[in-house]
Order: structure tokens, then sequence, then C-alpha cells
């Protein structure tokens, strides 16, 4: 519907209440073919600086893990980043952000495309 495809996106904010989701989620929202998560992320290329910086804000396993609101902290670190205002965490020239949340024990899926309105 926004006629972006997962190459157009310049960071990605993943539900990653633990580690294989992030993985499950790069498959399934299409930034690689499936079975191709762990090879998708070797080599620093979810990091920042990396191709497709996931979880900026270090995700819910870093940063934080509060129940039902988890994903929001994803939104607000995607208007962030979109906005500039990443601070030593900030890639260049982020246009285009997806979000993705889930809940019900990975059973309900949500995905959140944002974007710089100059763009």
């Amino acid at each position: 519907m926004a006629n972006l495809t997962p190459q157009d996106m310049d960071i990605a904010e993943l539900y990653d209440c633990f580690t294989i989701p992030v993985l499950i989620e790069l498959e399934d929202l299409g930034f690689c073919n499936k079975g191709e998560g762990g090879t998708f992320v070797e080599g620093g290329r979810i990091e920042l600086g990396g191709q497709l910086p996931v979880n900026t804000h270090g995700g819910l396993l870093s940063q934080s893990q509060v129940g039902r609101a988890s994903s929001l902290f994803h939104v607000m670190e995607a208007v962030r980043q979109l906005r500039g205002e990443g601070e030593e965490r900030q890639v260049p020239g982020a246009n285009f952000a997806l979000v993705h949340g889930a809940g019900g024990i990975l059973s309900t899926h949500c995905t959140l495309i944002l974007g710089r309105e100059d763009k």
C-alpha cells in the first residue's frame, strides 16, 4: 500500500522479546528469504552503520521490556531517527522506517511504515 519495498527501508525497529523473532521477522517481512535470517545478519548488516540498522535504541532485550506497551518504544525510536534526533545512534539520511510489533505469544502482528514528510 505504501509503494515501498523492504529495500527502501533505512531502519527497522522489530519486536524482539527474544533473539529468534528478529530473524523470523526479517524473513517474513521480506528483508531476506526464508531460512536466510542468520546469514542476513552476519557481518554487521543490522548494526549501526550496516545496510539495515535494526533496533537502534537497543531493542527490548537491551533497552526495556514493559509488556504491552513495548512496541511503542520502537515507534518512538523510529520517529526520533526520522527527525534526526537519534544522537549517537543516529542513522544518517534515514527517510523510511519499518516498525513491527507482535503480541499474544507472537500470534498477533502489526507493521507500520513511517517516512519523512519531505520524501
